[in-house]
């Protein structure tokens, strides 16, 4: 869903096209970036927890982590290979509009991200384009179908509004990504794959 928020690409082409030549897109570019081994953990414990078959490529999401860094990481089950993206939080995760998750709900109406397992369904053309629904798998992600938390694209966020900010746009509660980003997220998370959401203490990671 996408959020009304003062990173709007309207705002940000305040900042002049010699700006926007200088700052490079981020695309899936960091395979050096990986998931906490206790995130990582945690994530395929819901895989079996949760029975699912299609077990090719998991998406990890650490929301510990700022929004200017890349922290939905994409991981080959076969080999253990990472890509990880930027991708926004929820406004009602970040009220203040910090760049960090202060807060996950399952509440309607909160405009926050929710921990735990999801499940990827199908895909469709909405009012953000291109986009996959999600279904929730656990108590504190049972809303994400009635709340309309999907994957799409997302013009506030992009490694150009992260250098030039420090921090993403934030969504209503959407795992929203850039967008030369989409099109690799949706085919590497096709339907039925886990996603699992978190953001764990500095103590456990």
């Amino acid at each position: 869903m996408f959020g009304v928020d003062v990173l709007s690409r309207r705002n940000f082409c305040g900042l002049g096209a010699g700006a926007l030549l200088a700052l490079p897109t981020l695309s899936y570019a960091a395979p050096q970036s990986k998931p906490s081994p206790r995130l990582l953990g945690l994530a395929r414990a819901a895989l079996e927890h949760h029975q699912l078959t299609e077990r090719d490529t998991i998406g990890v999401i650490d929301f510990a982590a700022a929004s200017r860094e890349p922290r939905f990481h994409l991981v080959d089950m076969a080999n253990g290979r990472t890509s990880a993206l930027l991708v926004a939080h929820g406004r009602g995760s970040d009220p203040d509009h910090s760049g960090w998750v202060q807060r996950l709900s399952n509440l309607p109406g909160s405009y926050a991200s929710s921990a735990g397992a999801y499940l990827t369904s199908d895909l469709y053309t909405g009012k953000h384009g291109r986009s996959r629904r999600l279904k929730g798998l656990d108590a504190e992600n049972s809303n994400v179908e009635s709340r309309a938390i999907v994957i799409h694209a997302a013009s506030y966020v992009g490694a150009d509004i992260a250098r030039a900010y420090g921090k993403l746009g934030r969504s209503e509660g959407c795992l929203a990504v850039a967008e030369p980003d989409l099109d690799f997220v949706l085919a590497k998370l096709g339907p039925s794959r886990l996603i699992y959401v978190d953001r764990l203490p500095t103590a456990v990671r």
